[in-house]
Order: C-alpha cells, then structure tokens, then sequence
C-alpha cells in the first residue's frame, strides 16, 4: 500500500443554531395550599394550625358567611376576577410573559399545581434553561457553564428558595478530568509533546510534530519531517507551554521512517511519554493522537485501532527512496503536520508514531495536501524504540536483511526474488542468509513466519520489525512446490 506522508488549511466554523422558544412555567404553590386551588373570591383559605406562623402569609378576611360549598375551579379566571396582589393575597400577581413566549405580554394564570405536581414543573423549566444554555454555551462558554450548574442545582435539590448563589468551588475551573479519559491522558500528555519547524537552507520547510523520547531532550520524530533541514537547515522545537528551543538532529533512518533530535540547552524536569507494548495492541482498542495538523499545534484526536501488521510504504518527497513499516493502522484524524507525533492508548501510553496518510488523491507517493479520510497508519513503538536506541547510541541505523533483493509490484501473490540485485549485482548476496538457506533467483515468499506476505514491501515491513540475528522462518514457492526455510537474520548499517 502506497501512502502520502503528512502540510496547512483553513477551515470554516459553523454558525450557531438560534435559541429555541421556551414557554413561562407559573410559579409553584407555597407550601400549604389547598389540593383543588386557590379559593374563590369570597373564600378565606384556612391555614393549618401545626404550621409555624412564619411560614404561612397573612390572609385576607372578608365580612359576610362563608359559602356552604366550594366554587368551581376556573384553571384561567379573568384578570378581573383575580385577587389583589401583594403581601395579604394570594395567589400572588402573575408573572410578566417574556416576548419570546405565545400569547405576546398578555398575563396568563393558571390553577397552582398540587404539591406532588410541582418537581415535574420545575424540570421542565430547568430543562429549558438548559437548552438555552447549551447553545449560548458556543459563544459564552463561562457565562453557559455557571449557568448550567444553577439550573442543574435547582433540578436535583427541588428547592423552591428562588435562590441563584453558586458556589465557588463548583465552578468549572475547578472541575477534575478523572485519569483515563481523554481529557486526562491529554492533559498529562500535552506538556511532553512538541510542535517542530523545519526549514531547510533556501528557506522552505515545514511543520511536523515530536514528543520527549527522554530526560537527556531527546526528540522521537519521523524521518520525513526533519529531512529538508537535516544538513544545512534549522529545526526548532515548540512545546505547548509555547516555550521554544532549537535542536538538531542526532541521527535519522529513511528506511525506517525514524529520526532522534536533540533539543540544544534543554530545560530540566523534562518528563519522557512512557512508551507501551505495540506487540500486546489489539484492533479495537482505543487511540489518542496528539499533533499539529496544518499548523495547528496541540491538536487532539481520538478513535481506535482499526487493523495491525498493515504493509505500508511511504516516501518524504525530497528522494525517490520509501520507507517501509508494518503499520498500526488507526481511523483517528490523522492530517499534515500530524507526522512524529505520538499515537497513544487509553491509559496514555505511545503505542505508536504517526507517520503515513491514505489519500484519495494521486494515489502516489508524496506530500500533497491530503486530508483524512479516516486512515491513518503508525510506526509500532516497538520497532521506533529499538530505532531510536540505535541512533542515539551511534548515529546511524541497523537493519536487519534477508541478503536477497525482491520485486516492489504490489499484490503480487508473494515477494519474488528479482534476477539481479542493485547495479547488476547477485539478487541472492552469496554466503548470505538466504543463500545459505538455499532460496534462488525467482522464488517467491509467500510467508515470513505466520505472517501471509503479499508483495515485497510487506515482506520488507515484516523484516525490519525484528532485529539482526533473530532467526526467522520463510515459506517460499518455486516451480509450483511449497517449501520453507529457516535462517538468521543478518543485517546492514546506514541508508544506502
């Protein structure tokens, strides 16, 4: 599979819906009311005599006997039938209907709701704020979160108080993302990941993303965003604090697609990504990519492992050479500038680096200005760690070979062995290890250990996963007859 390696676009923001309409609530009966409503106008509502005195409103008494039967209900009397406002009446008068609700400033008034009507009435209200919160949430996110938490609290505890008071402490500053989320694998992960700027000689460059490999300011980043600057550029390193340094590079492997900066007076307290087991990955289990997609550093994308051992092959665009992974291949939004940058599981652990794009256009190898598509493909950390090890230690690659050059066709049925190798040398390195293993010209590979092998580049992927001297198993075909074979990796220093 040939894949195009992550460049800047802009991007529109969508307009806010319109606040819906939310029709008034009528205030809820004070404690004590009679279950049929308020009485008629000649009725004096009795107040119970077990009630404490200031709790109760002073009734209004009126000369004359009191009817013998109750009045009927009228759930919407006239506004000259109702009582007179103020501290000796009740109901109390009518709230204003605000412009948004039907009916325009007409008053409306309706029967008090019973004692067990009254929860359901102020969830629906509550509600309603909510709603008007949550889009006035997208334009004033600390005004719609302190107003959230009021309609909240009043939904949970049923107060009929009135009373608006928030307190500090539960204010969304202080609100704790518990370790395991995405928010808290962010929040612990971003202060070790890096935004890095590439500029070559002549000025061109680019942007790509790192992340602190160890404590000494060591940099794991792809080989592909550091290429243009290796020799005689600038590399500097950008962390989210906004807090610069430059770097230089202290060894890169092309076939591997890895490369090792250093940041040059490197701060203390640096705090290395812990690195976890890319071997132990299942498809399935979650991810969380952190880069600079089109420049936009510090960026967060989550979704999960979608296929492992994905043959990829993947060039930096400044040379005709690709590189090679058995890729982690993850659906997570992975874009330009996205590249070095850390793939990471549930508990915040690099499984992977972000590296290589499947892009609907071209279909070739490069770097256009591809966006995801929902295919995304990491270095398994495994394979980046024992890469970065060797860099570290002496400044160019190992990798381990099978001493024999095969066709790069894709899909192929196999990885064949080409009649010659490289400027007309041996396709089969003589006293190499597939010599020695007695494979031939033309044989086609069918299989590196269990792994079905389907084309050269997936065999080459399969190879370097492992180290030199790992002993290995082909399965291999020639004149129509399944064979196999055992040999011991050897292996070759720098890119050639």
């Amino acid at each position: 599979m040939s894949t195009e390696n992550e460049g800047d676009e802009g991007y529109t923001v969508p307009s806010v819906p319109s606040v819906p309409s939310a029709p008034p609530v009528p205030a809820a009966a004070p404690e004590g009311t009679p279950p049929g409503g308020p009485p008629a106008s000649g009725a004096t509502p009795a107040a119970p005599t077990d009630a404490p005195t200031a709790q109760i409103p002073a009734a209004a008494h009126r000369s004359g006997p009191e009817p013998s039967l109750p009045q009927p209900e009228q759930p919407y009397p006239p506004p000259s039938q109702q009582p007179p406002a103020g501290p000796a009446a009740w109901p109390p008068p009518p709230p204003a209907v605000p412009s948004y609700a039907d009916g325009g400033g007409t008053p409306v008034w309706g029967a008090p709701a019973t004692a067990e009507h009254e929860a359901p009435r102020k969830r629906r209200a509550a509600s309603g704020l909510v709603a008007a919160v949550a889009v006035a949430a997208l334009v004033a996110g600390g005004v719609g979160g302190a107003l959230g938490y009021w309609a909240a609290d009043r939904s949970d505890t049923g107060s009929s108080s009135g009373s608006t008071t928030v307190a500090a402490s539960n204010s969304p500053k202080d609100f704790k993302r518990a370790a395991g989320t995405v928010a808290g694998v962010a929040a612990d992960a971003l202060p070790s990941v890096v935004t890095i700027d590439a500029q070559s000689g002549d000025g061109e460059g680019g942007t790509g993303t790192g992340f602190v490999y160890d404590k000494e300011g060591h940099i794991l980043t792809n080989n592909h965003v550091v290429a243009s600057a290796a020799d005689n550029g600038q590399l500097t390193a950008t962390f989210s604090d906004g807090k610069k340094y430059d770097a230089e590079v202290v060894g890169r492997a092309q076939g591997y697609d890895v490369a090792v900066l250093k940041l040059k007076n490197a701060p203390d307290g640096l705090t290395p990504l812990p690195l976890g087991d890319s071997e132990k990955v299942a498809v399935g289990d979650s991810t969380i990519a952190i880069g600079a997609p089109f420049g936009l550093s510090n960026t967060v994308t989550t979704g999960i492992i979608s296929a492992k051992d994905r043959p990829v092959a993947s060039g930096d665009g400044s040379s005709n050479n690709n590189s090679y992974m058995s890729a982690l291949q993850t659906d997570a939004s992975i874009n330009p500038g996205n590249s070095g940058g850390p793939l990471l599981d549930a508990g915040g652990a690099v499984i992977g680096i972000n590296s290589a794009i499947q892009s609907t256009t071209g279909g070739g190898t490069g770097q256009s200005q591809a966006g995801s598509i929902g295919l995304g493909f990491a270095i398994p950390v495994n394979q980046a760690k024992n890469v970065a090890e060797q860099l570290i230690k002496t400044g160019e690659p190992v990798y381990p070979v099978i001493g024999a050059t095969v066709t790069m066709e894709e899909k192929t049925g196999g990885a064949t062995i080409s009649d010659q190798g490289a400027a007309g040398t041996p396709a089969v390195t003589p006293n190499g290890p597939a010599a020695k293993a007695g494979l031939k010209a033309g044989d086609v590979i069918t299989k590196f250990n269990d792994t079905v092998v389907e084309s050269g580049p997936t065999l080459i992927g399969e190879i370097w996963t492992h180290k030199p001297g790992d002993k290995v198993t082909l399965t291999y075909k020639r004149d129509g007859k399944t064979a196999t074979a055992e040999l011991i990796l050897g292996e070759r220093k720098g890119d050639s």
